[in-house]
């Protein structure tokens, strides 16, 4: 039960509640070390930290910016132009890059879809910090594992019924399911679908 994106590679979202950030961070950290032993591929990951007031702060870590993009294009197209038509070549090749990388950026968002950052603001408590996590090439039983090492809560994952149950264990969890009717959204986003 994984969504697929454009390029049709199986992709999986899960999104864990934590009692504090540095928790949070600290399994964001686990993330990442599971990602560089070949256990997962991070396409995106975003903390999204709610106040007692119900205030949500959300850090991407992978949603390319327009600005960055816009420098980055400029840069590799204005050194092709440099290369092809010298120093009149960097100066247009530069200026057609930036544009183009800053449209790109608009057009070709690679993260969480901002529906679903949005439904993760509704679905957490207060005063948690969530980490929401979209991967490919997920080892399930890998997450599970390093779950263990942390307190938490699941909020959500497009994994099977039986892996979720082992992540909610994994994590000292309850086998209670949070449903989208508990969150008061029945309509989640489509694009990763529950």
């Amino acid at each position: 039960m994984h969504s697929h994106r454009h390029d049709d590679i199986p992709q999986t979202l899960v999104g864990i509640s934590f009692t504090d950030v540095f928790r949070a961070q600290e399994f964001l950290t686990a993330s990442a070390r599971l990602a560089s032993q070949g256990s997962m591929k991070v396409a995106d990951a975003v903390i999204l930290v709610k106040d007692g007031d119900g205030k949500v702060t959300v850090k991407e870590t992978v949603d390319p910016q327009p600005a960055q993009s816009a420098i980055s294009g400029a840069l590799w197209t204005g050194l092709l132009g440099l290369l092809l038509a010298g120093p009149i070549g960097l100066a247009v090749g530069g200026a057609i890059g930036a544009g183009t990388g800053a449209v790109a950026a608009r057009v070709i968002d690679l993260g969480i879809p901002d529906e679903w950052v949005d439904w993760f603001k509704q679905a957490v408590q207060p005063d948690t910090a969530t980490v929401a996590l979209l991967v490919t090439g997920l080892d399930p039983s890998a997450l599970v594992a390093e779950a263990t090492r942390f307190t938490g809560q699941l909020v959500y994952a497009n994994l099977p019924i039986d892996t979720q149950d082992r992540l909610r264990a994994a994590l000292g969890g309850s086998s209670s399911r949070i449903t989208v009717a508990e969150v008061g959204n029945n309509d989640t986003p489509n694009t990763l679908e529950p």
